[in-house]
């Protein structure tokens, strides 16, 4: 027979703590995998932060990619409230997201080198999870399949995600679906290259927003994915300071050109005509 725990105070408003194996939470939550799977490869101390903090971006990249998957199933079925839902969900977890440079944001260059020499040619823009975000908001380049080849799981996956429309491909396919003039030659190119800007979508998203009584579910999708479009843009140049405040302009992990690389890419907008529209409003 199995004893109650002697627990101060324990009464009939008292929690279970008797299980026979694990508890609901860890089998739920899996922690005990979470935090053991921490390798460290040097015996300095701030590796476990760097570590444990790159762990924690690569699952809000799995959360943010299921919420835009999410949000390019709906618009494919008309469901904008649905969309809507996951993109504001995916604001809040891309704030999340970006906090976690805090950590890593003051090191010193001597902090860092450390234990930089642990990562070898390990490089954050080798991380799959994050390549998928990417190639989600319209920003695709076969060439970043290259690194997976030897994970084939991960390969097709990536692959799947290249060859299919983006959230932004779907967005547009439905502003088309309304009415507006959405060019052909976008709403037929390849899905598997990036989206370049157009003109013409530039127009349709002004005259969406010249007439928000017209378009007013419209404006409250385009303010959603300019709230996405902003913190990707914030991410990105966080992920510029935190490299440049640790390493100067060093040549990258992974043989990129480090600050150099990460300055071309903060200067790219997510749907660049939901910001360049604004100026015709």
């Amino acid at each position: 027979m199995s004893h109650a725990p002697d627990v101060p105070g324990a009464g009939s408003d008292a929690p279970n703590l008797d299980f026979a194996g694990t508890t609901p939470y860890e089998d739920y939550v899996q922690a005990d995998v979470l935090t053991h799977l921490q390798q460290l490869r040097s015996d300095d101390p701030g590796e476990m932060v760097f570590l444990v903090t790159t762990q924690v971006m690569e699952l809000w990249f799995t959360v943010i990619v299921h919420e835009w998957e999410t949000a390019s199933r709906a618009l494919r079925e008309d469901r904008i409230p649905l969309a809507m839902d996951a993109l504001k969900r995916s604001a809040d977890e891309l704030e999340a997201l970006n906090a976690s440079w805090r950590p890593l944001g003051r090191l010193t260059p001597g902090q860092f080198n450390a234990y930089r020499g642990a990562l070898g040619e390990g490089s954050g823009f080798q991380s799959a999870m994050y390549r998928r975000m990417e190639f989600l908001v319209g920003d695709k380049s076969a060439s970043m399949l290259v690194p997976h080849r030897g994970a084939p799981r991960v390969h097709a996956e990536l692959e799947k995600a290249l060859q299919e429309p983006s959230l932004y491909d779907e967005v547009l396919r439905l502003l088309a679906r309304r009415g507006l003039p959405v060019p052909r030659s976008v709403l037929d190119r390849d899905p598997a290259r990036r989206h370049e800007p157009s003109p013409e979508v530039e127009e349709v998203w002004a005259a969406i927003y010249a007439d928000p009584d017209r378009y007013a579910e419209l404006v409250r999708l385009g303010e959603a994915l300019t709230d996405v479009g902003e913190l990707m843009w914030r991410w990105r140049n966080d992920h510029l300071v935190a490299t440049r405040r640790a390493m100067g302009s060093k040549t990258g992990t992974g043989g990129s050109a480090g600050v150099a690389w990460l300055e071309k890419r903060a200067t790219k907008s997510v749907f660049p005509e939901l910001w360049t529209a604004r100026s015709n409003v």
